[in-house]
């Protein structure tokens, strides 16, 4: 059976393949970079993510000699071949994500037009916020690297996608006859 990484997994797997380091080193790391726009991992799961990848033979710790008693993880070479396996599919293939939205969206009968409208202009204008805060978040992470300018642009380009749709869906309802 094929092993599948889990998102924090692989995230943390090839932080540490960059180079050796310990989980409070990755937590500074996700922080500067910005990775917490695009994926979700809190610092408490850094530590139980690393158990996990250790366990599986993906990473190995130690404690460097005259260092402090952190651990420090390294990647081995079972880690290093799911990596890029991973990182190649991750790449290449579709996996489609659920969102609250669709479940909103099949119960919509559930609720007056009222109710139902107003919550999708609630969401409009959460969407455009969180527009608002992601490019004031790409300014202040000037200049990056082109690989995470374009998650940057990635991301900004789902949340027009959605507004658009939003948008487009807020018009049709409202011209439905009641």
């Amino acid at each position: 059976m094929e092993t599948r990484l889990t998102d924090a997994e692989l995230l943390l797997l090839g932080l540490v393949d960059e180079m050796p380091r310990h989980g409070y080193e990755l937590e500074q790391l996700i922080e500067k970079r910005g990775m917490r726009e695009w994926t979700q991992i809190g610092f408490s799961s850094i530590y139980f993510v690393l158990g996990k990848l250790e366990k599986a033979g993906f990473v190995s710790a130690g404690v460097p000699a005259g260092a402090k008693a952190r651990k420090v993880f390294s990647i081995t070479p079972a880690g290093r071949e799911i990596l890029l396996q991973q990182t190649v599919s991750a790449l290449g293939a579709y996996r489609p994500s659920s969102s609250s939205l669709l479940l909103g969206m099949v119960h919509w009968q559930s609720l007056t037009l009222d109710a139902a409208l107003g919550a999708l202009e609630a969401r409009l204008s959460s969407i455009s916020q969180e527009i608002d805060r992601l490019e004031s978040v790409r300014r202040q992470r000037q200049p990056m690297p082109d690989h995470v300018e374009v998650l940057f642009d990635f991301l900004a380009g789902q949340l027009a996608a959605e507004r658009h749709w939003i948008t487009t869906t807020l018009d049709y309802m409202r011209s439905k006859p009641c």
